[in-house]
C-alpha cells in the first residue's frame, strides 16, 4: 500500500487535477463574457483601432485554441498515467485508443455539463476541436515514445 499511493499520486493525480480544472473552466468562470473582460482591453492595448468584429474573431480563435490545448494536455497526462506499469504500456495502439476514447467521452460530458450553465453553450464542434487536441497530444506522445524506443534499441 505504501508504494502504491505515491505511484497513484505521481501518475494519476495530475490527470485528475487537470480534469477538475477543465470541469471548473466549463462553468461560468471561463465563459466568453468573463474572458472578454481581460482579453478585450489587452487587444485594445495592442491595437486601439481594432474593430468589434475582429475582437470577436480573435476571442473565438483564442477560446478554440484553449480547447485544443487543454485536451492535448489531458491526453498526454492520461497517456503518462496509463503507461505507468500497465500491461498495455507496450501496446501503443491499444493505449492510443483507450486515451482517445476516454478523452472524447470526457469532452462530450464537458459539453453536456455546459448545456446546464446559463452563460455557456454546448457545441458538438467544440467536442470535435477537443478530439483534435487529443490527437495532437497523442501524436506527440507516440513520437516521443517511438524516439525513446529507437534510442534505447541503439544502446
Amino acid at each position: 500500500m505504501n508504494m502504491k499511493l505515491p505511484r497513484f499520486v505521481k501518475y494519476w493525480m495530475p490527470a485528475i487535477a487537470w480534469m477538475a480544472l477543465i470541469f471548473i473552466g466549463s462553468t461560468d468562470v471561463l465563459s466568453a463574457e468573463h474572458t472578454s473582460r481581460f482579453l478585450v482591453p489587452f487587444l485594445r492595448w495592442l491595437d486601439p483601432q481594432i474593430s468589434w468584429a475582429t475582437l470577436n474573431a480573435v476571442q473565438t480563435i483564442i477560446r478554440k485554441l484553449g480547447h485544443l490545448t487543454e485536451y492535448a494536455i489531458l491526453a498526454a497526462l492520461l497517456w503518462r498515467a496509463l503507461r505507468s506499469g500497465m500491461w498495455w504500456s507496450s501496446k501503443m495502439s491499444v493505449l492510443f485508443a483507450i486515451v482517445c476514447l476516454a478523452c472524447a467521452i470526457f469532452a462530450a460530458s464537458d459539453e453536456f455539463h455546459q448545456s446546464f450553465v446559463p452563460s455557456r453553450t454546448s457545441s458538438f464542434h467544440d467536442v470535435m476541436i477537443d478530439v483534435c487536441g487529443v490527437l495532437i497530444g497523442l501524436a506527440i506522445c507516440v513520437a516521443l515514445a517511438t524516439r525513446k524506443a529507437v534510442k534505447e534499441s541503439r544502446v
